[in-house]
């Protein structure tokens, strides 16, 4: 009797989704590949998410279908796999599937033999011959006859794809650590800079966070306005965009045109993590309140959408309400508006978020999408108002719209608590606490941290990407959580948090190669190409783990005066310094070898449990590689605490007792330009 979908059990929403399907899914993992194996049969792998919306779409046209379903069970062993619970997977076969088409995306769709080696695949296939692409049962047709009349081809083109993707996942390169390759990462990021709107490249356009992270540490550094004019004609332009959602805050994945208007309207959790940090981290340093007001939105819409009350955050939120809408809980038509305000704030509202009869949505013309297209003073003269009385308005209608906004059926959240995920998150939400004179950030940060580690951790040490899951412990989720564990210890004080840190990067061996750099799991073992070791510095999308691992190491070396961590950071970095391409999806490799060859800021504050603004004034000034330190005594005999001792390079400030004086001594000393 042949299995039946195997997918009810499962913890994955995405999984879950489908478990009512006629296909014979099976999740992951090594029964499924001794099955094909036993029964002679081509594997079908699905890679999705549940925020994705062509997978969806898929799902209803192919896999909800009796006839697809049918030819899928009688023919091919079906394997469902979720992208975020399963990075490892996705990665593989996505570098597979590029190899073989130019093209990758979700939903993945590739084809495997009972060994693993993909020999075809795609994205997504349309039920019946039409956007250029064949029906998706004539591929199936195609691949089972394929595989069935020229099993020495398709062995021997998995087998080729096979050592293709090994050689693309193991992506370092060894070469000399110089200050040269700083100069040539932000020359090439400077060129793919996007002058008229801000960011990098053309349509379809995604933030990147750490490229504008670097750039600005290089702004602070030499003051080259160049670098200063990316900074803030990216983040402006990302922030009055329709991605970024002017209603209920936080940021779409990415933007389908240029001008950052028309959005792919999913949230993700990673995005908004790396973008927060970057709003901060721009508004501490220049000042800007359009960035400290985008800032607050990634908090407000995390807290109050992502949040778990048992501690936590979720991964995601979908893009729509179901499948033949898109975006449409985000936009509105010139109606819905009216009939939501005044006529007075109807009139500053229409002016400001450019709504009209004619919107931006392809799928219904009469569909805004909200981006700011007009200035308060603008608005002001063209409404004869003082600009005080627009901002009463708008601030009104923001309300009401958002009010309206929230009576919709709303588009689903994953639940799901990553690992990497939760520790980006949380160390953005404690980098806003002071930085944004918000300490409702603080609890619900240091309560993720928590609960990651007091449930997930295993015996071994390591943490799992998510609780439960059966899967080889990734690197990202041992680094991010280390890198959160710092901040948590810089924000609170307690040495317990700095221990954390220091046992995930002690374990940090577990993943690393001989030859220098880490791999992204702690094992080869598995099926299929995950037996293919990755060792990752493309930052895509989100931080790369070896990256972030130096950083990690670096600050780690820095607060404890360490050198053996610093050599192990400049280990990692050396690892890749000789991959050609340094430049925007390097930016996190770019970001550790600035701290590596720059040198870290070091704060050491003594007596934090009765002074806090100083704390406060060390996390809100901005100042690149700043580190701090907690200390029981004063680090100068015969100064007594409270004090902050700041030393930069080889060089120490003199010691100051008060906020005022810290903030002032971190702007000035020990300044490279």
């Amino acid at each position: 009797m042949p299995a039946l979908n195997e997918l009810a059990g499962e913890a994955s929403a995405y999984l879950a989704s489908a478990a009512h399907q006629p296909v014979h899914w099976l999740p992951w993992g090594e029964e499924a590949f001794a099955r094909a194996r036993a029964e002679d049969k081509p594997i079908l792998l699905d890679v999705g998410a549940v925020w994705c919306h062509w997978c969806h779409v898929m799902d209803r046209e192919s896999y909800e279908s009796p006839e697809i379903a049918a030819l899928l069970n009688a023919h091919f062993v079906c394997i469902k796999v979720d992208r975020d619970e399963r990075p490892d997977v996705d990665a593989r076969h996505q570098r597979a599937v590029q190899a073989l088409t130019g093209q990758g995306g979700w939903p993945l769709t590739a084809f495997l033999t009972p060994e693993g080696d993909v020999f075809y695949g795609g994205t997504y296939f349309p039920p019946d011959d039409r956007f250029g692409r064949q029906s998706f049962r004539t591929v199936l047709e195609k691949v089972r006859e394929i595989f069935h009349a020229q099993r020495e081809k398709v062995a021997g083109s998995g087998r080729e794809v096979r050592d293709h993707v090994a050689g693309l996942l193991r992506e370092g390169v060894p070469g000399e650590l110089t200050p040269a390759l700083i100069d040539r990462g932000a020359e090439s990021m400077a060129r793919l800079f996007d002058f008229r709107h801000g960011g990098f490249g053309s349509s379809p356009k995604f933030p990147h966070p750490a490229a504008v992270d670097f750039l600005l540490a290089r702004w602070w550094d030499t003051r080259q306005q160049w670098l200063r004019d990316v900074v803030e004609k990216t983040l402006v332009g990302m922030a009055e965009g329709g991605v970024y959602d002017q209603l209920g805050g936080g940021f779409h994945r990415y933007s389908v045109d240029e001008r950052w208007i028309v959005p792919h309207f999913e949230k993700m959790a990673y995005d908004n993590a790396e973008l927060l940090k970057a709003y901060l981290h721009a508004f501490a340093a220049l000042g800007d309140p359009r960035f400290a007001a985008a800032a607050n939105g990634i908090v407000d819409w995390t807290l109050e959408v992502l949040a778990d009350p048992s501690g936590g955050f979720g991964a995601s939120q979908d893009a729509d309400v179901g499948l033949d809408d898109d975006g449409d809980y985000f936009t509105w038509t010139e109606a819905e508006a009216r009939a939501a305000l005044t006529d007075e704030e109807w009139q500053a509202a229409r002016h400001r978020w450019d709504i009209h009869e004619q919107g931006e949505m392809q799928h219904d013309p009469a569909r805004n999408v909200l981006w700011i297209a007009r200035s308060e003073q603008a608005i002001a003269t063209e409404l004869r108002l003082d600009e005080s009385r627009v901002r009463e308005l708008l601030a009104s209608a923001r309300t009401k719209l958002k009010a309206a906004r929230d009576a919709r059926p709303a588009p689903a959240v994953d639940r799901a608590i990553y690992t990497s995920w939760n520790a980006m998150l949380a160390e953005a939400l404690l980098e806003a606490a002071p930085i944004l004179g918000r300490p409702d950030c603080a609890q619900p940060a240091l309560g993720a941290l928590e609960r990651l580690w007091s449930s997930a951790r295993g015996a071994d040490g390591l943490l799992p990407h998510r609780a439960g899951l059966q899967a080889p412990p990734l690197l990202d989720d041992q680094v991010q959580a280390a890198s959160a564990a710092i901040a948590a210890y810089e924000y609170t004080g307690r040495a317990a948090w700095l221990a954390r840190a220091r046992a995930l990067a002690d374990l940090l061996p577990r993943f690393a190669d001989p030859r220098g750099g880490f791999f992204d799991s702690a094992s080869e073992q598995g099926a299929g190409l995950l037996r293919q070791r990755a060792m990752p510095i493309q930052d895509a999308p989100t931080p790369a783990s070896n990256a972030v691992a130096a950083l990690v190491l670096l600050r780690l070396g820095a607060i404890l005066e360490d050198d053996a961590y610093r050599a192990a950071a400049e280990r990692t970095l050396a690892a890749f310094a000789g991959v050609a391409d340094i430049g925007l999806f390097a930016a996190t490799w770019l970001r550790g070898l600035d701290a590596l060859l720059n040198g870290a800021c070091r704060i050491v504050v003594v007596d934090t449990t009765t002074i806090r603004s100083l704390v406060t004034a060390a996390m809100a000034t901005y100042r690149p590689r700043r580190v701090l330190a907690h200390a029981d005594t004063s680090p100068v005999p015969g100064v007594p605490a409270p004090v902050a001792l700041v030393c930069a390079g080889t060089a120490c400030a003199a010691p100051v007792r008060d906020a005022a004086s810290l903030k002032s001594t971190l702007e000035t000393f020990g300044r490279m330009g």
